[in-house]
């Protein structure tokens, strides 16, 4: 059993990654609670799924302008304090969501201007906490740790939406923002203890780094010669490369999150308290993979490894939707709890295998890549991670409203594992990748 749960060393052995664990822990419940909320929020006053996906492009335009932009500056400055600065951004604009609740604005536009602005500071604050944690731990101690933050992801996935979804019924959506805006200074306290992570290469005015990865001189001002520079050492390491393909592949065409809603009001029943019980077994999926995942950081063929999660993923986000479909549509009186519970163990499966791919495909980034294009590759890494589910939003969004939330995560369940398998078919050396002899 030793060997199976999930390895704690690195928090024994860094102080600053067990602060920001824990910190990052916390917050990331109160962002969970938001998510569900804003969701619920936008489908109440416009009753459309549509207009809930339409949060996802809302997200995804700053995401993808600031994202690679941010990758840069985490590269050319002290990550602490471009973490510190973006994190409190994050928590004005999580004050400004409770406000427009507390006074009963209701207007959408609002709530997409809002989340623009939450997605544009997520864009530059991620990659910088992204690159700090492999200067704080060894590189033989990346997995475990990839596999702890999964966990605590996980936990946050699985509490923030239940809380958020009761928070909601019973007092309404600007307590829901409230407790999101106290949980993330747990955030701002963890990044304020860290110590400070300047560049390892020191400022100089000089060319910019070659695509083989040598190590770059730095520019005191960083323009998009910078951002392009990530782009083609990225285009020369093509496992790297992979994992992002892939993971679009499951998120744009896969990502059921926007149906939950409507399949607590129009399928399942129960409202509120049902899509929270949807979002809470995703996650539980996660957090029993990340809790067993002492023997998969020891995995030594890990693309095999993501490419078989990602097929579980796509056929679990089928199956979810074949429940829909056998349910139908009709906003029943009761619960309908057979159906609620067939369709969070599929969902469950859905989470448990997004984690795994999760952490493989973070483990091959993390190790692959030098420390001086690390805050660029993770600034792609987090168009793709976080931009890829806005997008699927949309996608499944426009899909549920030609032919039903059921059928929209069927068709987009199977697309997913019919493009993962082109890819590999595409990229064979992705399929025979090696831990042990890493190939970027």
């Amino acid at each position: 059993m030793p060997r199976l749960i999930a390895d704690l060393t690195p928090l024994r052995v860094s102080p600053a990654f067990r602060r920001l664990w824990w910190g990052l822990g916390v917050s990331n419940i109160g962002t969970q609670i938001t998510v569900v909320a804003v969701g619920l929020q936008v489908y109440a006053l416009t009753g459309s799924t549509l207009a809930v996906g339409t949060l996802g492009i809302a997200a995804l335009v700053p995401l993808v302008a600031l994202g690679l932009y941010g990758g840069a500056l985490v590269d050319h400055y002290d990550r602490r304090r471009v973490s510190l600065l973006a994190s409190s951004v994050l928590w004005l604009v999580t004050a400004a969501i409770a406000a427009q609740a507390w006074l009963d604005v209701g207007s959408v536009n609002l709530l997409y201007g809002l989340v623009a602005l939450q997605s544009a500071a997520f864009a530059i604050n991620n990659p910088a906490r992204t690159s700090i944690v492999p200067r704080l731990l060894e590189p033989q101690l990346m997995p475990a740790a990839l596999a702890l933050q999964t966990l605590a992801f996980n936990v946050a996935l699985t509490c923030g939406p239940l809380v958020g979804a009761l928070l909601v019924a019973r007092l309404g959506y600007a307590w829901a923002y409230t407790l999101d805006a106290l949980l993330f200074t747990a955030a701002l306290w963890a990044v304020w203890r860290l110590p400070a992570v300047p560049p390892e290469q020191p400022l100089d005015d000089g060319a910019d780094a070659d695509a083989t990865g040598a190590a770059p001189a730095r520019r005191r001002v960083v323009g998009l010669s910078s951002v392009l520079d990530g782009l083609r050492y990225l285009a020369t390491r093509p496992n790297v490369r992979t994992t992002f393909v892939v993971d679009l592949a499951a998120m744009v065409l896969a990502f059921p999150r926007v149906l939950w809603p409507a399949a607590g009001a129009l399928y399942l029943g129960g409202g509120e308290t049902t899509t929270g019980v949807l979002a809470a077994g995703f996650a539980v999926g996660g957090i029993l993979a990340s809790v067993f995942s002492g023997a998969l950081v020891r995995v030594r063929w890990q693309g095999r490894i993501i490419v078989w999660a990602i097929t579980a993923w796509g056929l679990s986000v089928t199956a979810f939707g074949a429940v829909l479909v056998a349910v139908g549509p009709g906003a029943p009186d009761g619960v309908l709890w057979g159906a609620v519970v067939l369709a969070g163990v599929a969902l469950l499966l859905a989470g448990g295998s997004d984690a795994i791919s999760s952490v493989f495909r973070q483990s091959i980034l993390q190790t692959a890549t030098p420390d001086h294009m690390r805050g660029r590759l993770q600034g792609v890494f987090i168009v793709v991670v976080a931009g890829g589910p806005r997008l699927g939003e949309m996608v499944l969004g426009s899909e549920a409203t030609w032919f039903g939330e059921g059928w929209a995560a069927v068709v987009g369940g199977l697309a997913c594992v019919a493009v993962l398998w082109l890819v590999v078919r595409l990229q064979p050396r992705f399929w025979r990748y090696d831990a042990r002899h890493p190939e970027p």
